[in-house]
């Protein structure tokens, strides 16, 4: 069995990957709110962490994989989108406009992370649907001393909890000085933060001990979690963005509720997104949503593609032209292994290098390398692994460049992908073996045959098609 090694934010240190039962593998990534569409920064977390199931249902058995990725359907980003719906026109109750809106809103995102080649997780619960164990979790705390009921409102105890800050490195008076925190009068610390709330007449709530309301957003995934993979679990995953305090707020509560567990064991997260070396924002009219990119004849497999050349743990910057070199890239992968059976295993090195703390770049330059060596089963299972489908199941790479019909000036029509890829390979060879006298030879042949060759990291490629080409004197170079 391979050794999975991953960054754990917890230690601070990539550390092997030891599950608490090899049986039954437990997984929980935070998943969306549910008042509209997923925009691409909020895609780049599904494609990790369906990497990452991927990569545990392959090392430890498709069954004995448990992946939970909520949604949360109770938030007052949702009120508010509902009361904006009322008043254009909306004449049912709040309630259930509100179910309309998420309803529709799941139905958009499992679509969009569909097509993004992203598996359904095992499970995937709704807020709403454990409102009961919230409130049991809440009564918990209470009882332990570590939460408090105020004007209607229950509030976690912060200094209870001499361990937060552990996960972002940071005490509490560090924190208060450097966060904006909510002033309320009925809080004992600038800290504390709420676990259920009041609700008006107009707005959803539930009865509770405290009286109608509705939760507060961190009490939820860790009922959640606690509900469906128990007090400890393997990993716990989602954005930077969530690690505070989000996330250090889940650990002080459900350690606090359970405090001879261990919560979840292994912390992961990922880093941000930036479109054209720019924060993303709609002010900068930088600001895609993935429908708006797939609309845009970015398939699905090429925005996937992208996400995974870079190492989730960096700073991941969305460009056209990656875009444009990672379909490409695809187009050629896919015509070369259209009608191919796949390998019976995947390629160990593309498993290896998602086992190294899911370095999905180096996997993909190990599909390069057999691509180049011709070894177009491994390549076609290492692309399913990988998430990329089949060339069967994808129609864009047909009209790809260079890919299908090319119709030269004396008439010869063909694969340019197909016919060059061995000089391809012959002239990578030279390159590895630090030949480059004879790789640079090669590579003015070609273009003395018609064919302009660029050099990327991950190999050379066609990068035009001269007005001299003639496929019939590329034999003499092979």
């Amino acid at each position: 069995m391979v050794d999975i090694r991953l960054h754990n934010t917890k230690t601070r240190t990539k550390d092997l990957f030891t599950p608490i039962d090899a049986a039954n593998v437990r997984m929980y990534v935070c998943g969306p709110t549910v008042y509209d569409r997923a925009h691409i920064g909020n895609a780049r977390p599904v494609v990790v962490f369906d990497t990452l199931f991927r990569l545990l249902r392959h090392v430890y058995g498709a069954d004995h994989v448990t992946y939970v990725r909520n949604f949360t359907d109770v938030d007052d980003k949702i009120n508010a989108r509902a009361a904006e719906m009322a008043a254009a026109g909306d004449t049912r109750p709040l309630e259930a406009i509100i179910r309309t809106l998420t309803d529709e809103t799941i139905g958009w995102y499992h679509a969009d992370m569909d097509a993004l080649g992203a598996l359904r997780p095992t499970l995937e619960p709704r807020a709403t649907e454990y409102i009961a164990q919230m409130i049991a979790m809440i009564a918990g705390l209470i009882a332990s001393g570590h939460a408090y009921a105020a004007d209607g409102h229950v509030l976690f105890d912060v200094r209870s909890y001499p361990n937060y800050g552990a996960l972002s490195g940071r005490s509490v008076d560090d924190m208060i000085a450097g966060a904006r925190v909510e002033v309320a009068p009925y809080k004992r610390d600038p800290m504390d933060f709420v676990l259920w709330k009041p609700s008006t007449d107009d707005l959803p709530g539930w009865d509770s001990p405290w009286g109608r309301g509705r939760p507060g957003w961190h009490i939820e995934c860790s009922a959640m979690s606690y509900e469906l993979l128990g007090a400890s679990f393997d990993i716990h995953g989602g954005g930077i963005d969530l690690q505070f305090p989000h996330h250090e707020n889940e650990i002080a509560q459900s350690c606090c509720a359970h405090p001879t567990a261990d919560f979840a064991r292994v912390w992961m997260h990922n880093e941000m997104l930036q479109v054209e070396g720019k924060k993303m924002s709609k002010s900068l009219g930088n600001f895609f949503t993935v429908r708006d990119l797939l609309d845009q004849d970015h398939p699905g497999e090429v925005i996937r593609f992208v996400m995974l050349s870079t190492h989730y743990s960096k700073p991941m910057d969305w460009t056209a032209e990656k875009a444009a070199q990672a379909k490409a890239t695809l187009a050629k992968w896919y015509r070369a292994t259209n009608g191919q059976k796949s390998a019976a295993t995947v390629p160990d090195r593309v498993v290896e290098a998602l086992a190294d703390d899911l370095n999905g770049h180096m996997a993909l330059l190990h599909l390069h390398d057999l691509f180049n060596r011709d070894l177009l089963s491994e390549l076609r299972a290492g692309l399913e692994f990988l998430g990329f489908g089949t060339a069967e199941d994808k129609l864009w790479w047909k009209a790809s460049p260079y890919v299908i019909g090319y119709t030269s000036s004396n008439g010869w029509q063909g694969d340019v992908t197909l016919l060059t890829q061995g000089l391809l390979a012959k002239l990578q060879n030279f390159r590895d073996q630090r030949d480059f006298a004879s790789a640079d030879k090669l590579r003015a042949d070609l273009e003395d045959h018609g064919l302009k060759v660029r050099l990327t990291k991950t190999g050379p490629e066609i990068e035009k098609i001269l007005p001299t080409f003639d496929p019939a004197k590329l034999e003499a170079l092979k």
